[in-house]
């Protein structure tokens, strides 16, 4: 429904106005006559970065535990959704209704143990089953055929892998412990090493590239988020060097002034710092990734079992 330019002024400014308040903001916006010129020039190959930029802002929030700023996080995460929905509804393509109407459908349709008649006593497992099956049955209704067919192409390199491995072991392609993904790695490494001055520029590119896939599946073993270690090992990486460049500071020098050996033996005090620090609680995030990889696991063992017990 448009409203009139009195009540839309009306709405904009309502402090209560809540998420019509929101797609009425959006709309004017994005009118072509009287809204933003940036805005109106945006479509959503533009925005799209913006969305993966804000959404990687509010998980770094959580990581961090600053509830006070994870609530900004979120209304900038919301605002993107409703910039989507508004061009969608531009382009006839779907609207803020459509959109939200549609997720609604979906959590319903798969979770017939809460919203149906379907028993609530069931393992984890279980449900981690019923789940995967529900979305083998949407992917087929969309012609995805292959295993791997739907992992967004857009996911960042090492969750993307994780999924793709994930898919392929729930048809049981996958290494049988932790121990074969780590005699990988070390081959891989090996060649990479042996090997590396007798390759071109794009065989050691490649064979990189494989030693990674090969680490994103020995976290998938060990159950860890490879993201949430690398962004963990990055804010490490990051306060060592802060603390080196503190240190030096406290000498009248900048990093450029000192030297390897220097600047070495202050990363080691800053690690020998951390160590008398006690280390914080795993943040929910985090858990539920844990929880989310121990019923994938849980599924695929229980479908190994059964393998067996047929043959």
């Amino acid at each position: 429904m448009t409203l009139d330019r009195t009540a839309s002024d009306r709405l904009v400014q309502d402090p209560d106005g809540g998420l019509l308040r929101l797609l009425e903001i959006m709309a004017r916006l994005r009118d072509p006559k009287t809204g933003c010129p940036w805005d109106i020039e945006q479509d959503f190959a533009t925005i799209a970065p913006y969305t993966i930029e804000e959404a990687y802002e509010v998980a770094d929030a959580i990581e961090r535990g600053a509830w006070g700023e994870l609530e900004g996080e979120l209304g900038d995460l919301l605002f993107q959704t409703v910039y989507h929905t508004q061009m969608g509804a531009e382009a006839g393509h779907f609207t803020f209704e459509s959109v939200t109407k549609a997720i609604a459908d979906k959590m319903v349709a798969r979770h017939p143990h809460v919203f149906g008649d379907e028993s609530r006593n069931k393992t984890a497992e279980d449900q981690t089953r019923d789940w995967e099956k529900m979305k083998a049955a949407e992917r087929a209704g969309k012609a995805e055929r292959g295993t791997l067919d739907g992992v967004a192409m857009g996911l960042p390199a090492l969750t993307r892998a994780v999924k793709l491995q994930n898919r392929a072991a729930r048809v049981g392609f996958d290494w049988p412990s932790t121990d074969e993904v780590i005699d990988k790695i070390t081959e891989e490494a090996r060649e990479l090493n042996e090997a590396r001055g007798q390759m071109t520029e794009t065989e050691v590119f490649e064979e990189f590239g494989d030693l990674l896939f090969v680490i994103a599946n020995l976290a998938r073993h060990l159950k860890i988020d490879p993201e949430a270690a690398l962004r963990a090992a990055n804010a490490k990486f990051t306060g060592r060097f802060r603390s080196i460049e503190s240190a030096l500071a406290v000498r009248g020098k900048r990093p450029e002034d000192s030297d390897l050996a220097e600047m070495d033996a202050l990363w080691d005090a800053a690690k020998r710092a951390e160590k008398s620090v006690p280390a914080p609680d795993l943040q929910p995030a985090t858990q539920h990734q844990r929880r989310m990889a121990d019923e994938q696991q849980q599924a695929l063992d229980a479908r190994r079992r059964q393998e067996q017990q047929q043959q």
